[in-house]
């Protein structure tokens, strides 16, 4: 089968779960015919994508959330005003989607959470049928109950992700785990889409502590906890444009700009790892069995620290205090449950993927 991706081009997760999933279709006999990636004037496409993705990357405009002046939180009501001030930019994304599905032809438009490709969908319906993929599905289930003081944002998330699935087919929602109940109306749980670096990876224990952050306000937060605690090595990532390849803001503290490679190593040979809460390198660190600090930025990573708190990823904070990972170090409960979970992805992804001539009342169960 002819596959088209569309990709949400905000964080890190999307672009890995893109290559994952390409790399699993390749391997089982489909084609992937292009992969079409959201972008904002904000951010850059990581080398690492642009590099390993090896197929024709058609870019457009669309909606992400604004970081405020000081580069850390995301307030979603400041984001959706500045984004309707460019609507007529995202009207002309809507047609160049419409354009590359006539022109390109796929069986099946796989959609990683972009919000374009759910309203050209909404509005012109093209023939293939799309197929949504993310993890911010799972918040739509049952099985998620949000405990969080931010229901207002949390209905305008669930809101969001509706439109970027308006007319699917199905959505594929991430999951840090298999649940009783698989599917759900549209939705089937699927599990998380690693690539096979991370499941290959030797896994050991070393001296420091690894990160990730959206971004780049934190790096003054990171900073002054080095300095504080200047025996404690911290190797950070993060996609700041024009930032160089390496800096050392202490003694003990270097940046990273993203690369896979070095990311998945650093990964692998930490003791602890802390993010801002994207959902994928969450995933990366519990199948390599590193204890995990979350900072959510906004409330789609609060969604996600919820959720892996409860699958006993590690712990959250209101800020990079490092301090709080490390007291979190001797509690930490290493099991295999979500290794076991993660390396069926492919089975359910094929079967998923692969099986559209069956009908939506004869695949899921009524809700």
């Amino acid at each position: 089968m002819r596959y088209l991706f569309v990709v949400q081009g905000e964080g890190r997760g999307h672009f890995t779960q893109a290559l994952s999933l390409k790399s699993m279709l390749e391997r089982n006999g489909h084609e992937v015919v292009g992969v079409m990636v959201g972008c904002s004037a904000k951010r850059t496409l990581p080398g690492f994508f642009t590099e390993k993705i090896q197929s024709e990357i058609i870019q457009f405009q669309s909606p992400n959330f604004l970081p405020t002046p000081k580069g850390k939180h995301s307030p979603l009501l400041i984001s959706i005003l500045y984004n309707l001030l460019l609507v007529p930019v995202y009207v002309a994304s809507l047609l160049s989607i419409r354009q590359t599905i006539r022109k390109k032809q796929p069986d099946v438009v796989i959609n990683f959470y972009e919000l374009m490709c759910g309203v050209t969908y909404g509005i012109f319906n093209p023939k293939p049928p799309m197929i949504n993929v993310a993890h911010q599905y799972y918040f739509l289930t049952r099985e998620f109950n949000y405990s969080g003081k931010n229901s207002r944002q949390f209905h305008l998330l669930n809101f969001y992700s509706r439109l970027t699935a308006m007319n699917a087919y199905k959505m594929l929602a991430l999951s840090f785990r298999m649940d009783e109940k698989l599917y759900q109306g549209k939705i089937a749980i699927v599990p998380p889409l690693l690539r096979s670096e991370v499941l290959n990876y030797k896994i050991s224990n070393g001296n420091y502590i690894h990160g990730y952050m959206l971004n780049s306000g934190y790096a003054k937060e990171l900073s002054d906890w080095s300095n504080n605690h200047p025996k404690q090595k911290l190797h950070f990532f993060w996609d700041k444009k024009n930032a160089k390849q390496t800096e050392s803001l202490t003694s003990n503290l270097t940046l990273h700009q993203l690369s896979d490679t070095l990311f998945l190593e650093y990964m692998a040979g930490c003791k602890a790892y802390a993010t801002t809460g994207g959902f994928e390198s969450v995933c990366e660190a519990m199948y390599m069995q590193k204890p995990v600090l979350m900072i959510p930025t906004h409330i789609e990573q609060e969604c996600n620290v919820l959720d892996a708190i409860r699958s006993g990823a590690g712990v959250t904070a209101n800020e990079f205090d490092l301090d709080v990972l490390l007291d979190f170090l001797p509690e930490y409960n290493r099991t295999t449950e979500f290794k076991y979970w993660s390396q069926m992805a492919e089975s359910f992804f094929l079967f998923e993927l692969t099986r559209l001539e069956y009908e939506h009342s004869n695949i899921y169960a009524s809700t």
